[in-house]
C-alpha cells in the first residue's frame, strides 16, 4: 500500500462505524410489517388474559400493599380459591 487504509466494505471512511447500504434479512417494510403484527398480537393477548383474569392476583397483591398493610396477603391458590367461591355464593353476572 502506498500510506493510505485500503477501503473496507460497509465501513464509512474516517468513522469506523458501520454502514447499511442496503437491508440485511427481511425488507424494511416487510419488517413493519412484521412489527405491526406482533403489536397487534400482543394487545390481543393481553384484552384475552384480562377477560380471563390472569392479571387478577397481581392486581390484588398490589392493592393489598397499597390499602392493607395491616392485614395479611392471601396465597395465590387462597386467592384463587376464594373468589371462585365468592362466584359461587354470588352468581349475578354470569351466564349459567
Amino acid at each position: 500500500m502506498t500510506g493510505r487504509l485500503a477501503a473496507v466494505p460497509g465501513v464509512r471512511a474516517g468513522t469506523g462505524r458501520a454502514e447499511r447500504s442496503e437491508p440485511r434479512g427481511v425488507p424494511a417494510t416487510q419488517a413493519r410489517g412484521v412489527r405491526a403484527f406482533a403489536r397487534g398480537a400482543r394487545a390481543v393477548f393481553r384484552y384475552l388474559d384480562s377477560v380471563v383474569g390472569g392479571q387478577d392476583y397481581q392486581r390484588y397483591l398490589a392493592h393489598m400493599r397499597r390499602a392493607h398493610l395491616d392485614r395479611p396477603v392471601l396465597s395465590e391458590r387462597d386467592y384463587w380459591r376464594e373468589r371462585y367461591a365468592d362466584a359461587e355464593r354470588n352468581p349475578g353476572a354470569r351466564c349459567c
